[in-house]
């Protein structure tokens, strides 16, 4: 969100601490004469922070100093990463090389410091041998021991039986 600015005429104190465009401190100036300088090197006189006593403004142009600002938040954003819930499916009869190969997919977004859901799905007659899926969740938690905690236990919902997973700090 934009920060508001007061620009020129805007600017209300009697007298403002000028910083040139630069960023150097040409001192404490009556506005009057600020805006008389701002005018005569053809910039806006921008009032960067009101709260201060007395107020603290640059000269620069308005466009430019929104520019930067929007540049710095761009580059601050950049650096972070949003945390997803990826899912990754499971059978409660399915094979010792398929359960690993799913838990190293699970282990690779744990690395990159994504959460991971674990879903075994039932169908038909598979639920009434839910003692697999425990099973097999059972096997999950031994295999990412090393690399993950077990953020939500496994849980029930409908034909599925769910376990969540966060990276260790």
């Amino acid at each position: 969100m934009a920060k508001f600015y007061r620009i020129n005429n805007a600017i209300t104190a009697p007298q403002v601490r000028l910083l040139s465009e630069a960023g150097e401190a040409l001192g404490v100036v009556p506005t009057a004469e600020a805006k008389a300088k701002a005018q005569e090197l053809g910039v806006d006189l921008v009032e960067i922070a009101a709260a201060a006593v007395p107020p603290v403004a640059k000269l620069i142009n308005y466009k430019k100093l929104r520019y930067q600002e929007d540049r710095r938040e761009r580059e601050a954003r950049k650096g972070t990463h949003k945390v997803e819930m990826k899912e990754l499916w499971l059978g409660p009869l399915m094979g010792e090389h398929d359960l690993l190969t799913r838990t190293t997919r699970g282990k690779e977004f744990l690395g990159d410091g994504d959460h991971v859901k674990f879903t075994v799905r039932f169908s038909g007659r598979e639920m009434n041998h839910k003692e697999f899926g425990y099973k097999v969740i059972t096997q999950v938690k031994g295999l990412l021991a090393d690399v993950a905690e077990v953020e939500k236990e496994a849980v029930f919902l409908g034909r599925q039986l769910s376990i969540q997973f966060k990276p260790k700090k």
